[in-house]
């Protein structure tokens, strides 16, 4: 089954990769797109290729570490339009490089604050004014290593996983009510985000691809939205063999990306 498609949405992070892609994808006459970004400059170039397809934008300049400010942006935008689709995508990542002592509390806090404190406060803002509706629907970004984390980002696959069982466990609840709940986990995609990963990049794919296997997923409301798929079934299978021999395995992969 098949939904028609949303005529406002709401992108958080649509200054990355993935982010200005679905902006992109879903620009259109007659669609309102709510984009938030940390990047003024980069977000008017995302806001103004959206309104060359005909599509109406506004934008939000926010640190997402500052919930406060994020949930009064939020509030006041879901006051004033009525957001059919919420991507909760933005998001930032820390690695151990090879010799590391682990990740500094700062780095840890960053990640958690933005990851997961962030993406739960979008949703439980929004989720009020879908309510009323009886409609909506809450696309959450998690990411493959949401199954088996990786070393050399351990927050970061933390904070993926974090978000995968929330979005998870919230949509058959909201399903009741109208709204649509799913959880996005994607595998290598070309980003600066991913460029900083050091390990073989298999599958990788560029943002445009990836916005396109998204937005047919949410056409569909698929509960997992997760691609490539011999990536998503190999990180699946890991989390299926014990802990220890799962961790020896990624440590060979990583050595070998490394050497």
């Amino acid at each position: 089954m098949s939904f028609p498609p949303p005529s406002t949405i709401l992108i958080t992070g649509a200054t990355g990769a993935i982010g200005s892609a679905l902006a992109l994808a879903y620009a259109a006459p007659g669609c309102t797109l709510v984009l938030h970004g940390r990047n003024a400059a980069r977000l008017r170039e995302v806001a103004q290729a959206c309104e060359a397809r005909g599509a109406r934008a506004e934008t939000m300049v926010l640190d997402l570490q500052d919930v406060n400010a994020l949930i009064a942006w939020l509030e006041e935008a879901g006051s004033r339009h009525a957001v059919d689709l919420a991507i909760v995508n933005a998001g930032t990542i820390g690695i151990v490089r090879p010799g590391g002592k682990g990740e500094t509390w700062e780095d840890v806090r960053r990640i958690a604050d933005v990851n997961v404190r962030a993406a739960l406060a979008t949703v439980t803002t929004l989720l009020p004014y879908m309510l009323r509706r009886g409609s909506g629907q809450i696309a959450l970004m998690s990411s493959l290593l949401a199954y088996v984390g990786l070393p050399a980002a351990p927050a970061y696959s933390a904070s993926r996983a974090a978000v995968r069982i929330y979005g998870e466990t919230v949509r058959a609840p909201l399903a009741q009510y109208g709204i649509r709940v799913n959880v996005v986990l994607p595998g290598f995609v070309k980003s600066d985000m991913s460029d900083q990963l050091p390990v073989t990049k298999l599958f990788l794919m560029n943002a445009e691809a990836a916005a396109r296997r998204i937005q047919r997923g949410l056409s569909k409301n698929r509960a997992r939205i997760s691609f490539p798929w011999p990536l998503a079934l190999a990180c699946w299978s890991l989390s299926l063999l014990p802990p220890a021999l799962a961790q020896r395995l990624l440590a060979l992969i990583e050595s070998k990306s490394n050497s």
